[in-house]
C-alpha cells in the first residue's frame, strides 16, 4: 500500500469514530393500570419491575425502570409480563392478630396461598416514539401494552379501557 493509501486509511477510520451512532434499544419507564377489583402485588415486563397496582389505580405518576424495547416498533412486537395477583386485597383489613406477630405470620402466610402468578406473551401497541411502557391488567387475567409517549385517558393513548372493569360470566379461553 502506498503512503497515501495509508493516509485514506487512517483518515476514514478517524471519520467512522466521529459519526454518531443511534441505539437501537432503549430502557423505557413501565408503568401500570388496574382495570380489575384484584390488587397487582408485583409486575415485570421483559425482567424489568413494575410498581404494585391497587385495585382500579395505576397510571403514569407511578413508574419504576425499565423495560428495554427497540426505539422503533416493528410489526409482531411482544414483550413478557408476569405478575402476581391478589384476588381478595381487602382481606388483610379483617387481621385481628398483632403485627409481626407468630400468629399475625402464620395468618398471612394462609391468606397469600390465594395469590394466583401469571405470565403473558403480549404484543406491543404500534408506537412512532419509544414512550412509556404502561401495562394494562384487565379482567380474565388478560394484559395488554403500549410503550408510546401518551398517557391513559389521552385521545392518542392506543387503549382507553374504562378504569373500572367488571369480571364477564365466563372469562376468554387462552
Amino acid at each position: 500500500m502506498t503512503a497515501a493509501g495509508h493516509w485514506m486509511l487512517a483518515a476514514s477510520l478517524l471519520l467512522q469514530g466521529c459519526v454518531e451512532s443511534q441505539p437501537t434499544m432503549l430502557g423505557a419507564s413501565i408503568s401500570g393500570v388496574n382495570h380489575t377489583s384484584a390488587a397487582i402485588n408485583h409486575f415485570s415486563v421483559n425482567g424489568g419491575g413494575g410498581p404494585n397496582i391497587g385495585p382500579f389505580g395505576g397510571g403514569p405518576r407511578s413508574q419504576m425502570c425499565c423495560a428495554m424495547l427497540p426505539v422503533q416498533w416493528r410489526e409482531g412486537l411482544t414483550v413478557v409480563v408476569e405478575w402476581e395477583k391478589d384476588p381478595s386485597p381487602y382481606d388483610y383489613a379483617s387481621l385481628s392478630e398483632p403485627l409481626f406477630t407468630d400468629a399475625w405470620r402464620v395468618r398471612m402466610k394462609e391468606m397469600r396461598k390465594k395469590n394466583t402468578r401469571h405470565r403473558a406473551v403480549v404484543e406491543v401497541a404500534p408506537y412512532k416514539q419509544l414512550g412509556l411502557v404502561t401495562v394494562h391488567f384487565l379482567p380474565c387475567d388478560q394484559v395488554k401494552v403500549s410503550a408510546s409517549p401518551t398517557y391513559e385517558g389521552l385521545r392518542d393513548h392506543p387503549y382507553n379501557f374504562p378504569r373500572r372493569m367488571e369480571v364477564p360470566s365466563t372469562c376468554p379461553t387462552p
